[in-house]
């Protein structure tokens, strides 16, 4: 039996939260360039760690981490403008943010682990 990865569960839970609020902007709001971006990176994080999981070097795990670290930086972009564009509330925004603050800083330290284990 395979142990969980918590990485894995949040950027899951994280890409369904994204999922979840772009069918309300779009369904309530008519929004659909800056959502579609924020859907994009919000989903990607968790599909390019799921990629580095399979990884077969450390060199290969390591960039897809990095890209899931980036995804991850771009999306709190998209939230932030989403926000101050009035489409989305603070709270909202808030919430998200921090979200992507923690897998953010996940992910930083995996990188700076693997770097050191070079």
């Amino acid at each position: 039996m395979q142990r969980e990865n918590p990485l894995m569960k949040k950027s899951y839970d994280f890409a369904l939260e994204t999922v979840r609020l772009y069918k309300t902007i779009v369904s309530s709001k008519r929004e659909y360039v800056l959502s579609k971006q924020m859907l994009r990176s919000g989903t990607s994080i968790g599909a390019n760690i799921s990629e580095a999981n399979g990884a077969i070097s450390t060199a290969d795990f390591s960039a897809k981490i990095s890209i899931a670290y980036k995804e991850s930086l771009e999306v709190k972009y998209w939230l932030a403008l989403l926000k101050d564009s009035d489409y989305i509330s603070k709270e909202i925004a808030k919430s998200l943010i921090s979200k992507a603050d923690e897998l953010s800083k996940i992910m930083f330290s995996i990188l700076k682990t693997t770097k050191r284990a070079k």
